[in-house]
């Protein structure tokens, strides 16, 4: 069992500075398109960067897909090595009031949407069953200063609950099912959950990013835009390092 005095991540002050970074992303050309904004963002560089003494290193890693791999997947980087902070990132689905096509979600609440039973009175959480949380918190202050900067970058963003389902969604009622019972949601994938919770259970803080490439409700692959969400998700990644440093 990974303790305290085998990980020194473990129970880290949340404001302390962020020196060491992993990201999990899902499948290879999300790992790919994030790896190209990190080389691209080194390349660049920055004068507030070099004055705080360098960029924080990052690691990329595959997640695989769903939440049970990419929380198998997170703990196992987690276990070998010492991290400030924890991010999922990769694309998905935008609810259509709050995330269209071609914008971005910087989650302020990461939600197991469907951990939990089905009861005679409709969908009951673990949380509301006694059986633990369905929510992982994000590190707050970085979300909102990731958000911001790609608003100042000219990036389409929001913020709000992003869903971790194991099954997408591929109907409009389940779109509308899942809108009433996460207030605000505002994107769905299938990794956020699995990445926080192992983090978090290590006291290391999280935060997800999705850039839409579809809307959620019925698929319509014709209409995806994979290509364009994964050029918005290289623009917002390459802007943490100078976010970590702000």
């Amino acid at each position: 069992m990974t303790d305290r005095a085998s990980n020194p991540s473990i129970g880290r002050d949340p404001q302390a500075p962020v020196k060491r970074v992993l990201i999990m992303t899902a499948v290879e050309a999300e790992r790919d398109a994030v790896l190209r904004s990190l080389s691209r963002a080194s390349a660049a560089g920055s004068s507030s960067a070099a004055e705080a003494g360098g960029e924080p290193a990052v690691d990329v890693r595959l997640a695989g897909v769903g939440p049970a791999l990419a929380a198998a997947a997170t703990a196992a980087e987690l276990a070998v090595g010492a991290y400030d902070l924890v991010v999922s990132a990769g694309i998905g689905g935008g609810f259509e009031s709050r995330a269209p096509v071609g914008s971005l979600v910087v989650a302020s609440e990461i939600i197991a949407a469907d951990l939990g039973a089905e009861t005679p009175d409709g969908f009951s959480s673990v949380d509301e069953l006694g059986f633990g949380s369905a929510r992982v918190p994000v590190h707050g202050g970085l979300a909102a200063r990731w958000a911001e900067a790609a608003r100042d970058a000219g990036l389409p963003v929001c913020q709000g609950p992003v869903l971790t389902l194991s099954t997408v969604t591929g109907s409009a009622a389940t779109a509308d099912l899942l809108a009433d019972r996460v207030p605000g949601a505002a994107a769905e994938a299938m990794e956020g959950y699995g990445v926080a919770a192992a983090a978090h259970r290590l006291g290391i803080p999280a935060l997800e990013i999705r850039a839409i490439s579809n809307r959620v409700g019925p698929r319509q692959r014709e209409l995806w835009k994979i290509g364009e969400a994964l050029q918005a998700l290289e623009q917002a990644c390459s802007l943490l390092p100078e976010v970590l440093q702000s």
